[in-house]
């Protein structure tokens, strides 16, 4: 996005502008810390389930 145009968005909107795409994206950081986190507990629980299944007894 050029200058011009965040300029022009800026004087015709006000601040609240700034304002909701600074908190659009505070909330996509959010949610890729959240994903981040998600994905490493995924791998931690694939990761017991495979040890506890190779020390099951076999029938």
């Amino acid at each position: 996005m050029s200058g011009d145009v965040l300029l022009k968005i800026l004087a015709d909107h006000g601040p609240w502008v700034i304002l909701v795409f600074f908190l659009l994206w505070r909330d996509a950081e959010k949610d890729r810390a959240t994903r981040g986190v998600l994905d490493k507990n995924a791998a931690v629980l694939t990761e017991i389930a495979t040890v506890i299944r190779e020390r099951m007894p076999r029938t």
